[in-house]
């Protein structure tokens, strides 16, 4: 493991919660963040892209979805980040522009940055062109694959 404390991307979370057979690793970091056993950040924000990825992915209804992410909500030991500040934005946008990476994860950054987190849990390697932190993408090689096959593609 990296260092704490740890921002979750929405991939993160949306895989804890899909069911899936290579969700195990999220939903431990998921379980070690409600429990208090790790220190985690939390983007509200988040929360409404995971439920878009349960959804629209993973074959979630929407009563589902929003039902999962409203349990997920009731951790009291996450520290959720409430804010969607102009200046976090606008710095987010331009992270994502000069990095060439999705507007999203200029945002993850910037509050990653803002609220001090040491590592980024992510599916993904765009957060590896930020030195303001470290990444840990959670799946390994094989376990994209076995993901993919199981999303069919």
């Amino acid at each position: 493991m990296s260092d704490e404390p740890y921002l979750f991307d929405v991939g993160v979370t949306a895989l804890a919660h899909a069911g899936t057979p290579v969700s195990d690793t999220a939903l431990s970091y998921v379980r070690q963040a409600v429990t208090g056993e790790i220190s985690a950040i939390v983007p509200y924000a988040s929360l409404l892209g995971a439920h878009h990825i349960l959804s629209s992915v993973y074959g979630f209804s929407n009563e589902d979805a929003s039902a999962l992410m409203q349990r997920f909500m009731d951790a009291k030991r996450i520290h959720w980040y409430e804010g969607l500040p102009e200046d976090t934005v606008r710095t987010g946008f331009e992270r994502a522009g000069t990095l060439n990476i999705d507007g999203w994860d200029g945002y993850y950054a910037q509050v990653a940055v803002e609220e001090g987190a040491e590592t980024i849990l992510t599916l993904d390697d765009d957060f590896d062109r930020i030195d303001d932190f470290s990444t840990e993408i959670i799946l390994s090689g094989s376990e994209f694959e076995a993901l993919n096959e199981y999303l069919g593609y």
